[in-house]
């Protein structure tokens, strides 16, 4: 029941508006009726031309003339106020914060078009607080090793507990951020609260890793003596310098393709690091030294990246050369229940002829003289009869994990190193193919793949970190 305070308000209101109108008319009026009442007093009759009443008639005049100095100054005043009291009622209008009738526009904060309403701020945070915190927890993963060189693993684990929970804490914000992405919830309370529930995990998860980050700069004080963790330093550069001359990017490396070339510029990078944190060392400039040597650890971090990227890779396709043969024949063993009826899968008889064109295909390209990508040959299988296989079982399920592992592990140190340019999406999408990893591997592969595809693309739009 609608309390009789709340329902007198607008009566009280609107009683306001009434009472300020009559008296703004009132003030009109009153002013014109002053105005008007100099000439409704002028005498009609016809003036007696005299010498005395042509010497008054300038007199006569100037008092005219005074006498309509006042009505036009009331007039100005009432039209002053007037203008001042509605100035007010707009004032009022746009700062209230009480709803308004159905198909009212308000001019407030939240209701004006040319703001946007709580939940675009929401997803705009939410996305930068994704991106803030998977880029804390990668920074905070590449200087571990460092650190491990130097100090031991048992000093190092602490943090590497540090960097799971703000793992743990991302992945659920992710998965949040999927679902909402997807549309649940679909209210919107309900969804600016999923957004809210976002931010806040990535707000723990960036709390987390600012604390042990610190904690770790203390450990390794770098600040005060970085001779040890220089040294470190080129001992690894020049391990990789090594590793990255012998590398080769494969013949159909179109994941890794340029990578041992962006390798070679950021081992270059290193080296440019490298010799001015002797240069501040030897200057006593401990800040710089620390900077530019935490500078050329990165550096270093992503030529690793890329460069196992690549040996990764052949690893990968000779694996799946191998696989190749007993994957066609498990996928015929796969398709035939369906061919000769014994087995009813619902919509899958409709894709049968697919896969008997996808198989026929692949088996065409395998005896052409012209190369091929073996994981590419095995993703083409293993997607053609994944709507008909029972699971990841068998030679068909080894062949579905080695390919869905690879996705991820290319899309992940994609995103790796093209971070400061990567924006949240491919990120949300990397952390479900992880998930997915674990019972979904075909449906991992296509996420992994789709995040690749939107990396790349913002690195086109964003440029290359370098």
């Amino acid at each position: 029941m609608t309390s009789s305070l709340v329902r007198g308000r607008p009566r009280r209101s609107r009683s306001h508006i009434s009472v300020r109108v009559a008296h703004a008319l009132l003030g009109v009026v009153a002013a014109v009726v002053w105005l008007v009442l100099p000439w409704m007093t002028i005498n009609d009759d016809a003036p007696v031309a005299s010498a005395r009443t042509s010497a008054a008639a300038p007199q006569e005049a100037d008092s005219s003339s005074a006498d309509l100095v006042l009505p036009g100054a009331v007039l100005v005043v009432v039209a002053a106020l007037a203008a001042y009291g509605s100035l007010r009622r707009i004032r009022r209008t746009r700062s209230r914060t009480t709803p308004a009738a159905p198909g009212t526009t308000h001019v407030g904060a939240y209701a004006s078009p040319a703001v946007p309403p709580p939940s675009a701020d929401l997803d705009d945070r939410s996305r930068a607080a994704l991106v803030d915190a998977d880029n804390r927890l990668r920074g905070l993963r590449e200087e571990l090793p460092f650190a491990e060189a130097g100090f031991g693993s048992e000093a190092v684990a602490p943090f590497a507990h540090a960097a799971e929970a703000a793992s743990a804490e991302l992945s659920t914000a992710c998965a949040i951020r999927r679902r909402y992405d997807e549309g649940v919830p679909e209210e919107e309370t309900a969804r600016a609260h999923a957004l809210a529930g976002v931010v806040g995990r990535c707000e723990e998860a960036a709390r987390l890793l600012t604390g042990e980050a610190a904690n770790l700069r203390t450990l390794r004080a770098l600040d005060r003596d970085p001779a040890e963790a220089l040294t470190t330093a080129e001992t690894r550069f020049r391990e990789l310098t090594a590793r990255t001359a012998e590398v080769e990017t494969p013949d159909m490396g179109d994941s890794v393709t340029g990578y041992v070339e962006l390798a070679k510029d950021s081992l270059v990078t290193a080296t440019v690091d490298l010799n001015r944190t002797h240069q501040a060392g030897a200057s006593d400039q401990a800040d710089e030294a620390e900077h530019h040597l935490r500078a050329a650890e990165t550096a270093i971090s992503r030529a690793d990246v890329l460069v196992t990227a690549v040996t990764r890779l052949e690893a990968a396709r000779a694996e799946a050369t191998g696989l190749i043969p007993p994957a066609l024949t498990g996928a015929e063993a796969e398709l035939a229940p369906f061919r000769d009826g014994t087995a009813h899968g619902g919509g899958a008889h409709a894709r049968l002829p697919h896969a008997d064109t996808v198989l026929a295909a692949v088996r065409q390209e395998l005896t052409s003289a012209r190369p091929y990508d073996p994981l590419g040959v095995l993703r083409r299988i293993v997607r053609a009869t994944a709507p008909f296989a029972d699971g990841p079982s068998g030679v068909l399920g080894a062949a579905a994990l080695l390919v869905a592992r690879e996705s991820v592990a290319a899309a992940d140190d994609y995103v790796t190193v093209h971070r400061e340019a990567v924006g949240a999406a491919p990120r949300v999408l990397l952390s479900a193919a992880r998930r997915l990893l674990a019972d979904d591997l075909p449906r991992a592969d296509a996420l992994a793949d789709e995040a690749r595809d939107l990396a790349e693309r913002d690195v086109r739009l964003r440029g290359h970190p370098a």
